[in-house]
């Protein structure tokens, strides 16, 4: 089979698109196995869908289904304008979460993110205060002065307890810092969207953060996220890392 590899900001997936919707928790693991596979955080497969240029099946590394990943979202329309899926520069398309729409500059993306909801303010664990928030997915977000701290120990802790990522952040006058736990892959990632774009909305609430501000996660790439007219943009560099034709036994991962 073919696929391709892709790079966006430190998060990986890999990608391709089919004709329909199938059963591919099993081949999710087998190529993201990063071993005996191709290896990456996530799967994203492009099928077909009557109302929107496409529609999304994104797996997590260990097989599971993820509604929405924002870094994903970025190097999926990247592929879809260059399959010829998506035209224009412009890629919408449907989500677990919701239809998500992505303009395209070369290996810049821009992503119109969908509404957070807010959906508790005041959790107390480990000596800090928690919001927890969907971006998409849910994110547990906590301000911190050191983000060199990160605690996988107590990350691991709370994703389970609250069944969600686990984001700490940093933020001043220039710039924000953000740490994510993410299930799915049940690690520290390089970067995760929807955890950058939790973290905005409580620094942006808290009054910490500007409208526009440049994010780093923890592979130390450059992003920006933007609250414009009561729009949240998540946006940065995307990289093609590598194309490959895969030999597997596809029928051993199909079900």
């Amino acid at each position: 089979m073919h696929v391709t590899k892709y790079n966006a900001s430190g998060n990986d997936f890999i990608i391709f698109h089919d004709d329909k919707k199938r059963d591919r928790h099993a081949l999710a693991q087998a190529l993201c196995q990063r071993q005996s596979g191709v290896g990456a955080d996530g799967m994203v497969v492009l099928v077909p869908h009557p109302e929107y240029d496409f529609e999304w099946e994104f797996y997590n590394s260990d097989g599971s289904e993820a509604t929405m990943c924002g870094n994903a979202t970025r190097a999926v329309a990247h592929y879809a304008i260059e399959h010829g899926i998506s035209i224009n520069s412009n890629a919408e398309f449907l989500t677990g979460a919701g239809v998500i729409r992505v303009k395209v500059n070369g290996d810049y993306a821009v992503t119109d993110m969908l509404e957070p909801k807010i959906l508790e303010k005041n959790i107390e664990e480990f000596g800090r205060n928690w919001w927890l928030i969907d971006t998409g997915v849910p994110h547990l977000v906590t301000y911190v002065k050191n983000i060199e701290n990160f605690d996988l120990k107590e990350a691991r802790e709370l994703r389970e307890k609250y069944d969600a990522n686990v984001n700490l952040y940093f933020v001043n006058n220039e710039e924000m810092q953000v740490r994510t736990y993410e299930r799915g892959v049940e690690d520290e990632t390089l970067a995760c969207g929807t955890g950058i774009m939790a973290s905005f909305v409580r620094a942006y609430s808290e009054g910490e953060a500007k409208e526009t501000m440049p994010v780093y996660p923890k592979s130390g790439e450059e992003l920006y996220v933007e609250y414009d007219n009561s729009s949240y943009k998540f946006a940065g560099k995307v990289t093609k890392t590598f194309e490959a034709e895969v030999t597997l036994d596809i029928a051993k991962y199909m079900y």
